[in-house]
């Protein structure tokens, strides 16, 4: 992706675009120089000063600004519920996902990753190449969550392609094309939910609309709605903090071959790979005019949590900048802070264990291709978009 609609950045203090392909290629970097940590913080468990109902900003002239959609939800719902409602409204619409979402429910999905994992490798073939996150990493959630929401597994490549326009896009002219996929996006889930009424299923689109809160059953909107915030926030969270995992390992060959030798270490090992390198920055709406630590701000502004910043506190963690996979007090903010905190953390760890320990397994030794440039998302996700790998060695 190119520079956006504003142009490059020149002083990320003054100047900030995190729609520009600048912002995740430097991004430890510029989070270092702002220094913003216990302001995440503050900012996160202030649900009254700062509003949920815009989790993603997206970064488009006022005069190009997309169409509105009339059927939106409006607070304290918002578009994508939970993530985008408010309290009190809030702790209702997350505690009836809870227990779709628990431990008792996600351990069991295992031995299907593992499957999933396994044959993506096998259908890579006996090569000495590969991009680990065309043919790796971007599948895994893809097909997990579509099993889970009832969507059928042949249109994988339709979500994924949902996915890098609404958290890619961020900084895109608006076109007709672009307004064309958001339509067709919609078409495709309201047929889903429609079916689903006519003849419900076995899975997590069934049990929403089957759902009460308040007593009284959800609005398809709201079932589309936290089906949409499911596809589109728990499959490139999710494909970015695995693919940011083998990238590290790809680079570094000690951590790798300890891993390796000592698969007991991955969790440990995934819980400073979500510290180190969160990809997850949320957004929250001024609700009214204030001052705020000497920043005027005015009702509706946008301002960005980047949780991963808050990782980086020296406060916190010794030796932030450090990766070190055997840390043992890590009480990161990878999965946010506050009562947002991510709901499907279980299922996103369970996944990153699973996919690195069969990355691991089935390629001992591997290694970054040089002679390919690494390229990394744009937006308020982050994660690497391709891989070349060198395979050295399998198991």
């Amino acid at each position: 992706m190119s520079e956006t609609i504003y142009g490059p950045v020149t002083d990320w203090a003054t100047d900030f675009d995190h729609g520009s392909p600048a912002y995740n290629n430097n991004i430890h970097q510029i989070w270092d120089d702002l220094k913003a940590a216990d302001l995440v913080k503050e900012i996160a468990y202030d649900p009254t000063r700062f509003s949920s109902l815009t989790p993603v900003v997206q970064q488009l002239k006022p005069s190009e600004a997309l169409l509105e959609d009339p059927d939106a939800l409006g607070a304290p719902i918002g578009p994508v519920p939970p993530i985008s409602s408010d309290p009190p409204f809030h702790a209702d619409a997350r505690r009836l996902l809870l227990p779709a979402f628990s431990p008792k429910v996600i351990d069991p999905l295992r031995k299907e990753v593992e499957e999933i994992c396994n044959k993506l490798i096998d259908d890579m073939g006996d090569v000495d190449a590969i991009d680990a996150a065309v043919q790796y990493t971007q599948h895994i959630p893809v097909l997990v969550v579509a099993q889970m929401v009832g969507l059928p597994l042949s249109d994988a490549d339709r979500f994924r392609g949902w996915v890098d326009m609404v958290l890619g896009g961020i900084g895109a002219e608006r076109s007709e094309e672009r307004l064309a996929q958001f339509m067709a996006m919609d078409e495709y889930l309201t047929k889903h939910i429609e079916e689903h009424i006519a003849n419900p299923q076995d899975d997590l689109t069934s049990y929403l609309l089957d759902a009460e809160i308040f007593g009284e059953k959800l609005s398809p909107r709201h079932v589309f709605g936290t089906i949409l915030l499911l596809i589109i926030a728990g499959i490139d969270t999710t494909w970015s903090g695995i693919g940011s995992s083998l990238w590290h390992l790809a680079s570094n060959p000690v951590d790798r071959r300890r891993l390796v030798e000592n698969p007991g270490k991955i969790p440990m090992a995934v819980e400073e790979f979500l510290r180190a390198y969160a990809p997850v920055t949320m957004a929250r709406m001024v609700t009214d005019d204030m001052e705020f630590h000497g920043v005027q701000m005015k009702k509706e502004d946008r301002v960005l949590l980047p949780f991963p910043a808050a990782n980086r506190d020296e406060n916190q963690f010794a030796n932030p900048a450090v990766v070190d996979i055997e840390r043992e007090e890590n009480r990161h903010a990878a999965f946010g802070l506050g009562i947002h905190r991510c709901i499907g953390s279980n299922l996103a760890r369970l996944e990153m264990n699973v996919a690195i320990e069969v990355f691991l397994k089935r390629f001992p030794d591997f290694e970054l291709d040089t002679t390919e440039q690494v390229t990394w998302s744009t937006g308020q996700v982050r994660g690497p978009r391709n891989l070349p790998f060198k395979i050295k060695a399998r198991g």
